[in-house]
């Protein structure tokens, strides 16, 4: 068996991502390839396949030995990269899924110091961008880990790389991808999900939770139109009162805790403990937060904070219509007021009840007797990660104390990776490994959104020997 030099893998990694990988990277950031949920013209507008036509031809062109990329695209559907690798191993080594996507979310407003959302700016360590880290970097990191162990004569299994375009818009395509490919994606011994991250740069992250995520639209109406409000005003019920009273049914304005049953779960015992490990090392990422001075946060210490962002319920208002620009804003009472709420449900709730629950929490005994809807809109499940296999925690452990220099730990997030929970169904045996690049002042979704360009050298190497390593033991200890 041929090991991976970790110092010549090291120098190769450096180099592929320096003289290759960042400027296709670049490239892409300048294409403005938004999920569909912001971008309903998507298919008449191209970007999406323009980004995933620009994955593929760089991927064609890598130096692996057996290697077949293929633009898949299902009817009505967005596209998927599909990069299959051969094993080049003697004996019948285990699968590999990596998993990444391309689509976008929109700029989101201004960003900062001449920065742009669609143009690639290196300064120092990071890579500025829209997508750069959300999750342009996915299918480089993977690639690279084989290009890795092919250059350095370490044997791998088999590896298929589906970079989705959908995950965005809560993977909604995804599935149809799964079972049109059932047969050449196989049955995965190992799944890496590489759109995830942690509270530092200076260790590999495992995630171990993700929150689900339940959204809509309520609208309350008081009037068929806007009429002067000291016409009105103190005798037609504001809608937005009304609002009010009704998101306190879901949410304690006073404390930020979400009071419905169903939104709330016991967490398990060994979660417990990583937030209890975590919350020690003070490694709750709050330090990075660009909140406004003298703002308090929610949870006495960073353990209580920790599981508030990882395993409780929290809501936020997205947007909002019925409330005009201030500068345009006149003395009336306004017809009604909308707005998209979002709920992050733990990791084992259950979104279908969840979002029940919201609706009628929300719509019955309308106050006032005014006239309340709420549209759904996405009910993702959350996840919870299965055992790790014992070969596969030291495994991590060597990798990290080696690339990144300290030992992994593993960490809840509370963002969503939809379709976590749609593998774990569809591959119930399979050892999962969820990590990324994804940290402190990465700014996913937000704006400034950057890669932390060593970090994802360190875990383009951590990948390459944690695959050459389950090459060599079959997944088995």
């Amino acid at each position: 068996m041929t090991i991976l030099d970790p110092t010549k893998a090291v120098e190769f990694v450096d180099s592929y991502w320096e003289n290759d990988a960042l400027i296709c990277l670049s490239e892409y950031i300048t294409v403005p390839c938004l999920s569909p949920d912001f971008d309903p013209a998507w298919s008449a507008n191209g970007a999406i396949r323009q980004a995933a036509d620009l994955f593929a031809d760089w991927a064609r062109r890598r130096p692996i030995g057996a290697l077949a990329v293929e633009v898949v695209e299902l009817s009505d559907r967005t596209p998927c990269v599909l990069i299959e690798i051969g094993s080049t191993s003697t004996t019948d080594a285990p699968s590999v899924l990596a998993y990444g996507h391309l689509d976008k979310q929109p700029p989101l407003g201004e960003w900062h110091d001449g920065l742009d959302a669609f143009t690639p700016i290196r300064r120092g360590d990071r890579l500025f961008g829209r997508g750069a880290v959300d999750d342009g970097y996915a299918m480089f990191a993977a690639v690279g880990a084989i290009e890795t162990l092919e250059q350095a004569g370490v044997a791998h299994g088999p590896v298929t790389v589906l970079i989705e375009a959908s995950e965005e818009s809560a993977s909604s395509d995804l599935d149809a991808y799964l079972d049109a490919y059932s047969e050449r994606i196989g049955d995965p011994h190992l799944i890496v999900c590489l759109d995830s991250g942690g509270a530092s740069y200076e260790r590999l992250w495992a995630t171990s939770s993700l929150r689900g995520l339940v959204d809509g639209v309520l609208r309350v109406d008081v009037l068929t139109e806007a009429i002067h409000s000291g016409s009105g005003g103190g005798v037609v019920p504001s809608s937005f009162r009304v609002l009010r009273q009704l998101l306190d049914r879901i949410d304690d304005s006073a404390s930020g805790d979400v009071i419905l049953a169903e939104a709330k779960v016991d967490i398990p015992a060994e979660r417990l403990t990583e937030i209890n490990a975590a919350g020690a090392a003070g490694l709750d990422g709050t330090e990075t937060l660009p909140v406004v001075p003298g703002l308090r946060l929610e949870g006495a210490d960073a353990t209580t904070r920790i599981e508030r962002n990882t395993w409780r319920a929290a809501l936020e208002i997205l947007g909002a219509e019925g409330l005009p620009p201030i500068k345009d804003a006149g003395n009336l009472l306004r017809s009604s007021t909308s707005v998209k709420v979002s709920l992050r449900i733990p990791p084992t709730a259950d979104a279908e009840a969840v979002a029940q629950a919201m609706k009628k929490a929300l719509t019955d005994d309308p106050p006032e007797g005014a006239r309340v809807s709420f549209t759904p809109g996405h009910a993702a499940a959350g996840w919870n990660a299965p055992v790790r296999a014992a070969w596969l925690e030291r495994a991590l452990g060597e990798a990290s104390r080696q690339y990144f220099g300290n030992s992994p730990m593993s960490y809840g997030v509370g963002g969503s990776i939809p379709f976590m929970a749609s593998l774990g169904r569809r591959f119930p045996s399979a050892q999962f490994l969820a990590t990324g690049c994804l940290g402190p002042n990465s700014n996913a979704h937000g704006t400034d959104e950057s890669l932390h360009i060593p970090a994802a050298k360190a875990l383009t190497a951590c990948l390459a020997q944690l695959i050459g390593t389950f090459a060599d033991q079959g997944g088995v200890d």
